[in-house]
């Protein structure tokens, strides 16, 4: 059995720039996401959040002092400087950037960041002519060029009135590059790497006319969840979307599409390309399409007036495609069915329509809360045998999935 990603944790450095006030968000969102968060507050930084605030958050100590007469009984600034996979400074004001590329070490923050040499990640946040100053660009060049790598920042609306860049990125986009770097480092250890993985997700929309579509209640919640797990583990994996309201995975490549037609060529150029490990088809493709789409919306003219008849014709079938044996099917390929009644009969039978090698089967039937909701329970299917699943969030689900396949991969001669 493979095992779960060992934690990984980030040191947080938080210094005097107005954006502190932001440092919370971004706390509780890697931890939300597994991530321990350890915190240096600076005497800048401190003047926008408290420490209470950050332990609170991070569960953990928050660290100020160079000087600290419990810390440095046992070197606590080396052993911060060592602590962590990864050094994120957020914000980094100009004066700290400043010091970073002295090589000053007169507080602990610098002091940490002189003596480390774990990867360091900054989002600065300043005033747009402080960002423009020629001083702090020889800065942001020096840091660079040592390895350094800068998240932003963007040009927007400053705290003091004035606009352009200094605006430093938004929580979510700093969380963003952290699970990026982390998910990079899987693909050299985790129990995926060296493998590809193709994930379609979410609905696809096919039009009546300009303003009207034929579509389905899928979120694409399990599926990008599902793209997340694997890549947690080390795989190398490319996302081909439908419409969905959801924030494209970090660390993971992804295709956007509106039609079944759409999905299935971009699926078909990708799995030509590369030669996937495995194909897991969560997306609920829309099984017709309108045969004629108007050019114009079409008008309602009276209270009675009836719809046009709509001939529809069938889309194409990914799943039974990718499934055709062929130099370039994956070694496995998983798909996804979404039933109302008889889950596991019904499941079953479409494993062996298709040609896929595991169904993974749930019921979306009245009452369910599985479309667009934040849960699912499923059932395993394989050509020998069926597991049933808990409810579990579909974030467990899409761990559970990506570990089993996992396994599957570290003992591909035997069948689940």
């Amino acid at each position: 059995m493979t095992t779960p990603p060992a934690l990984r944790s980030v040191l947080l450095i938080i210094s005097g720039s107005i954006a502190a006030f932001k440092a919370p968000e971004l706390i509780r969102s890697l931890r939300a996401d597994g991530i321990q968060v350890r915190c240096v507050l600076t005497q800048g930084g401190s003047q926008f959040v408290t420490p209470l605030t950050l332990q609170a958050l991070s569960g953990q100590p928050v660290h100020t002092d160079l000087f600290s007469l419990t810390a440095e009984q046992e070197m606590g600034h080396i052993a911060l400087s060592r602590s962590a996979d990864l050094i994120v400074v957020c914000p980094a004001s100009a004066n700290l950037l400043a010091r970073m590329a002295g090589g000053l070490a007169d507080d602990l923050a610098s002091t940490v960041l002189l003596a480390t040499d774990t990867p360091v990640m900054v989002a600065p946040g300043m005033n747009v002519r402080m960002w423009d100053h020629p001083a702090t660009q020889a800065n942001i060049q020096t840091l660079r060029q040592r390895g350094v790598t800068f998240l932003g920042p963007v040009a927007g609306e400053m705290a003091c009135g004035e606009y352009g860049p200094g605006r430093m990125v938004e929580p979510a986009d700093v969380r963003d590059a952290i699970l990026a770097f982390f998910r990079q480092q899987s693909r050299q250890v985790g129990p995926l790497a060296g493998k590809t993985c193709l994930v379609t997700a979410g609905p696809t929309h096919e039009p009546l006319d300009p303003v009207r579509y034929l579509a389905n209640r899928s979120s694409g919640k399990q599926g990008y969840a599902l793209a997340e797990a694997l890549a947690d583990l080390g795989a190398e994996v490319t996302l081909i979307s439908g419409p969905t309201a959801l924030r494209p995975p970090p660390g993971v490549t992804v295709s956007f599409c509106e039609t079944a037609r759409e999905m299935r060529d971009l699926a078909l150029k990708a799995a030509q390309k590369t030669s996937f490990d495995a194909a897991i088809c969560t997306a609920a493709v829309a099984d017709w399409r309108p045969a004629h789409v108007q050019d114009q919306k079409i008008k309602k003219t009276g209270k009675d007036d009836l719809p046009p008849p709509q001939a529809l014709l069938p889309n194409p079938d990914i799943l039974a495609e990718l499934s055709e044996p062929s130099p370039s099917r994956p070694r496995l390929v998983i798909g996804f069915a979404a039933e109302t009644e008889t889950v596991e009969a019904h499941a079953r039978a479409k494993l062996a329509r298709k040609g896929c090698d595991w169904i993974v089967a749930n019921n979306v039937g009245a009452g369910s809360d599985v479309m667009g909701g934040s849960e699912n329970q499923v059932i395993l299917i394989t050509p020998d045998k069926a597991e049933h699943w808990p409810r579990l969030s579909k974030e467990d689900v899409a761990r559970r999935l990506a570990r089993t396949l996992a396994d599957w991969f570290l003992k591909p001669h035997k069948s689940l």
